[in-house]
């Protein structure tokens, strides 16, 4: 389609477009237009709900460029490496203590802990009037992750979910060949991962255990009413278990299903089913399932049905006529000689942008195999099992992780009546199928502007920029079409959907799962 096609097309979206990203775009210059807010030039005063686990990786990106004035987690043990690293910040296990005691030094908060405390932690903090940079799934039920969205309107101030790929190249590639027409209509998307990497399936509560010494269980249990401890808990399989997590909707859904929800503007679905599960259990998520969303035509855009899969070993959907030889979904990771990931930079961890492919040259080169793929799963195994000596618990916990992940496939596939694109987990290396077809594409203007970076987005934003790209306006109608997922792993049959009214019309018991019920202390407004 010429360019000009594709301003055509991309103007009868209308006002449905404006409501799916930043009226100003994503990652434009500061304004510094609101009283109050910091000169971009200045540092934030940052701190930070959680420690351990993926709280570090977002501390360390952050700390780049900015300052890191006081750290909070239940867990001391697993938090120790940030507690460490930095020394002279205050140091809490219950995060109400530390918005009371810290709350003239801190700007800006980052939450990143179990699903089920995000929603009153997230609230606690906008009520202070601090930003908020919240872990993804934004919420573990619906109706918090709309109060978010309510709260940071009325509060005024910066958000941002920690889906990295609403910040990628990939995902706004995603969107512009879609607008473009590169494969016309776009009436099914088939999503899917290798999670979840923890137990699931279970079929009884775990054997209490005596509390470590290092763990403050109360505090971890938050708005949860008492239970006894058990590792089968936390510190990492929290996310497998109705009460604590959103399975593996809650931890890969929000990165996957971003580029479909940027690119086909999707709002609320009507209805959602789960076609099938293994190892229904009464207390966890199953093993594996598939969901299946259905959403009604949006402007120009017919309805499409968006498949929902994880436990996948492989792409669980490949369409007619499509090579067994074309890779769907995430390329086999590169690694280099010795099998190691490349180093870490300083930039990388900030989040800054990297590099897309150029795909008419990938195509020459020819895509990577599945038996490279293979290969790296293999070295990952021999580094997971070099680990597994270790005297660290948290090094072997993260080695077996690390050696999980590396199984198994995660990606998209976009159906047109035209033709395939298919993407990676964040949107990256986004192509159409048959791959050959990249060989004279040429990919159409740039309509969204681009991220400065996933941190950096949201850190220009707390300084007078505007609106992060996930920020919570977005993140929040998203992140409750992916829970209704979670609702319906709980019950047989379609649901079906109301969201203005938020409440499921043929199921009195799933509107029941909505909202969640609060320990006395751990109040949210």
């Amino acid at each position: 389609m010429s360019h000009d096609g594709v301003s055509r097309r991309f103007f009868f979206f209308g006002s449905l477009f404006a409501g799916a990203v930043p009226a100003v775009g994503f990652g434009t210059e500061p304004s510094l237009k609101a009283l109050g807010y910091k000169s971009p030039n200045e540092k934030l005063n940052i701190a930070s709900i959680g420690a351990g686990g993926k709280a570090a990786s977002d501390i360390a990106a952050c700390s780049v460029t900015e300052n890191i004035v006081a750290l909070c987690d239940p867990d001391q043990k697993r938090a120790q490496g940030m507690f460490t690293r930095f020394d002279k910040a205050p140091k809490y296990a219950d995060f109400r203590k530390m918005l009371d005691k810290e709350d003239k030094n801190i700007d800006a908060v980052i939450v990143a802990i179990p699903d089920f405390m995000h929603g009153t932690a997230a609230m606690w903090v906008m009520e202070r009037g601090k930003h908020i940079y919240c872990q993804k799934p934004l919420t573990r039920t619906i109706f918090e992750a709309r109060s978010l969205a309510q709260a940071a309107a009325k509060y005024k101030v910066a958000t941002q979910m920690g889906n990295q790929g609403y910040s990628n190249e990939g995902t706004r590639r995603v969107a512009e060949m879609i607008w473009a027409g590169a494969i016309g209509n776009v009436t099914e998307v088939h999503a899917w991962t290798n999670r979840p990497v923890w137990p699931q399936g279970l079929q009884e509560l775990p054997t209490p255990e005596p509390v470590p010494a290092t763990m403050d269980w109360d505090t971890w249990l938050g708005i949860s009413n008492e239970r006894p401890y058990s590792p089968a808990y936390a510190p990492f399989n929290w996310r497998g278990w109705f009460d604590f997590g959103c399975g593996a909707l809650g931890d890969m859904a929000c990165h996957i299903l971003g580029a479909p929800n940027m690119a086909l503007m999707l709002g609320a679905p009507t209805s959602v089913e789960c076609v099938k599960q293994e190892d229904k259990s009464p207390y966890t998520y199953p093993k594996k399932s598939v969901i299946r969303f259905d959403f009604p035509a949006r402007a120009n855009m017919p309805a499409v049905k968006v498949f929902w899969y994880d436990g996948c070993m492989e792409a669980p959907f490949r369409p007619e006529g499509i090579s067994k030889d074309e890779v769907l979904g995430d390329l086999p990771r590169k690694r280099m000689a010795n099998g190691e990931r490349p180093t870490i930079t300083p930039a990388m961890m900030a989040g800054m942008p990297t590099p897309e492919p150029d795909w008419s040259k990938e195509w020459e080169r020819g895509i990577e195999t599945d038996e490279q793929r293979a290969e790296a799963e293999k070295r990952a195994e021999e580094a997971a099992a070099r680990a597994s000596t270790s005297q660290d618990p948290n090094a072997r916990l993260n080695a077996n992780v690390s050696r999980m992940i590396s199984r198994g496939s995660n990606g998209s596939l976009f159906v047109g009546d035209k033709g395939y694109i298919t993407a990676g987990t964040y949107g990256e290396n986004a192509r159409l199928l048959p791959v050959e077809q990249m060989k004279d594409y040429k990919f159409p203007p740039e309509l969204l502007t681009r991220s400065p970076g996933h941190y950096r987005d949201w850190i220009r934003s707390c300084k007078g920029g505007d609106p992060a790209c996930s920020n919570f306006s977005i993140s929040g109608p998203f992140t409750e079409w992916v829970l209704l997922g979670t609702l319906a792993l709980r019950f047989e049959g379609k649901l079906e959907w109301d969201s203005a009214k938020m409440r499921v019309t043929n199921n009195a018991d799933a509107n029941k799962l909505i909202k969640p019920t609060f320990r006395k202390g751990w109040q949210f407004s």
